[in-house]
This record gives C-alpha cells, sequence and structure tokens, in this order.
C-alpha cells in the first residue's frame, strides 16, 4: 500500500469509516490517502464488483452491511470503530481522507466537538446544480431548526467515537449525516466547518450525481428536520424565552389571597418511544434494545473482516 509523501503528525489513533458500494475503481485512490497509522474501515454495503476484495488486498478492514443504505454503512463502521476518533468520508475519490488530518487535530486539542467538511468544487462538473440546490435548501432548514450556519452537509467529518455513539442515530438513509448535525447541536456540542476541495468522483453516482437519487436524498434529511425536538433543546428554548420575556412584579399578594407554588410542567414534545425493525445501532434513552452503543461492536448483519496490507 503506498501512502503520500506529505509528512503527516502522529496523531492517536484513528478509524476511517469509508462506506462503499461499487467503488472498485475508487478504492485504490482513496486507500492510499489515508494518513499512516490510521485504520481504513471499507463498509461494503452490497458490492458486486470486488470492491471488497480489492479493499481487503490493499491493507484495510472490510465490514460488511446487507442492510442497504448510506446511514445503514456509517453507522455499521462507527460500531465496528475502535478508535478514540472516527472520521468518515466517501468512498468515490472526491474527497482526500488526508484532509482529514487538521479535523483531527482540532478534535484532539479540545477545540471543538465536531468538525465538518465544507466542499470547494475544483471543476464545474464536480457538484451538480441540483446537489448544490438541494443542500442550500437543508443547510437554511437546518439554521432554523438550531441556529448553526453551516454551509454544507457533506460526508467529510470527524468526532469522537463514544460520543457519536451516545447521540443515538437512527436514520439509516441519506438524513444520517444531517441526523448526526442536529442531535449533536441539540447536545451542546461545538460544530466546526472547513474548506475542503471537492473533485469528481469516480464512477457513477449513486446519489447526488441524479436527480432522483438527490430528490431522495432530500427527502430523507427533510424527515430527520421533521423529527420532535429532545427535551435538552425545548428547555433549551424555553430559557432563552424566559430570558427575553420582561417579567411584571405585582407586589405583595392582595388580601384574602394566597400565593401557590406552580406544579413543574412536562414537556409534550418529547419524541415518542418506538421500536423499529431496522434499529440495531445504539440505542437512545427509549429505546435500549441493543448493545451496540454501549459495547461498539458491529450491528446485527454485520461482519467484519481484517485485510492485510500490501
Amino acid at each position: 500500500m503506498t501512502i503520500s509523501s506529505a509528512p503527516l503528525p502522529d496523531l492517536l489513533s484513528v478509524d476511517v469509516v469509508l462506506p462503499c458500494l461499487d467503488e472498485a475503481e475508487a478504492l485504490p485512490r482513496v486507500l492510499e490517502r489515508v494518513p499512516p497509522g490510521w485504520r481504513a474501515l471499507v463498509v461494503d454495503n452490497g458490492s458486486t464488483d470486488g470492491s471488497a476484495r480489492i479493499a481487503r488486498t490493499l491493507g484495510a478492514t472490510v465490514v460488511r452491511e446487507e442492510r442497504r443504505g448510506f446511514g445503514a454503512a456509517c453507522h455499521a463502521g462507527l460500531a465496528a470503530a475502535t478508535a478514540d476518533v472516527v472520521c468518515f468520508c466517501d468512498c468515490d475519490a472526491s474527497l482526500d481522507p488526508a484532509d482529514l488530518v487538521p479535523f483531527v487535530r482540532e478534535i484532539l486539542a479540545g477545540e471543538a466537538d465536531l468538525v465538518l467538511g465544507r466542499r470547494r468544487p475544483q471543476t464545474r462538473g464536480a457538484w451538480p446544480v441540483h446537489a448544490r440546490a438541494g443542500n442550500l435548501a437543508l443547510t437554511r432548514l437546518l439554521r432554523r431548526r438550531t441556529g448553526l450556519r453551516l454551509h454544507d452537509l457533506g460526508p467529510l467529518r470527524a468526532a469522537r467515537r463514544g460520543p457519536l455513539l451516545a447521540l443515538g442515530l437512527t436514520d439509516r438513509r441519506s438524513g444520517y449525516p444531517l441526523q448526526m448535525v442536529v442531535r449533536a447541536a441539540e447536545a451542546g456540542w461545538r460544530i466546526a466547518e472547513h474548506d475542503v476541495p471537492y473533485r469528481p468522483r469516480t464512477g457513477a453516482s449513486k446519489v447526488t450525481g441524479t436527480w432522483r437519487g438527490t430528490w431522495q436524498a432530500v427527502r430523507d434529511m427533510s424527515r430527520v428536520l421533521a423529527e420532535p425536538a429532545t427535551a435538552a433543546e425545548q428547555a433549551e428554548t424555553r430559557t432563552a424565552t424566559e430570558q427575553t420575556e420582561p417579567t411584571t412584579t405585582t407586589g405583595q399578594p392582595e388580601t384574602g389571597t394566597t400565593t401557590e407554588q406552580t406544579e413543574p410542567t412536562t414537556t409534550t414534545g418529547q419524541p415518542e418511544t418506538r421500536t423499529t425493525t431496522e434499529q440495531a445501532g445504539p440505542a437512545t434513552a427509549t429505546e435500549q434494545t441493543e448493545p451496540t452503543a454501549t459495547t461498539g461492536q458491529p450491528e446485527t448483519g454485520t461482519t467484519t473482516e481484517q485485510g492485510v496490507r500490501a
């Protein structure tokens, strides 16, 4: 396996999750750009072009996820990861895993809890217009929901493994990256965004390269934004409202009246407790049905194979 000759810092152990569906052509380029000492977790999501075999030959650890979906592949990789810091990167050579190095440095320095890459197209065809329009609309909706002023919801990102599992992510389709940001914001995470080069992908796009794929991705993400706010977010909203609304002092109670202690109100906007047949990742507070959240083991139906680095 050939690694970039550019000197990279000797950081703590890092796992890079690479969701993969028929990326045989792009894999060699992507894996050679993984920084030295980091482990590449290639999550094979049903490839038929020999992607898993190529990844093992090049020294990557292959995780097999039978359930189709971008979120399913990403979460299977997160569950299989063991490093303190976990990164995510597309496996189509449009993004460079080496660009994750400053992201990880920022996480380890305690300067941010989640670092995202803002894609900057290097050629006109790298990012189709319809995909960029959909991304812009979603970032505006995200700003309305959380107050975050992000410019992109791209896949290149880094965070610590334990806190990521604690978010209890449940989306297993294209809404997974957005749900990660929404729940991180609700949990009070410090979220940073940095520009990264974005190049034309290798091979045919399964999502943003087509109008149909983009529409499905936007639909999945819109569903995430429509989820009820968590108790923490509601409490924060109430606190902000109480701090901004003027209060009127009425003085002493009138004669013949008594002052009563009001009972705490019960938040009614909590997400409903539910069990889904597809949920196999770390459970939320109301979905403690899987051991993944505490053990970090791959989900049911997920197998991990260690490759031998050439």
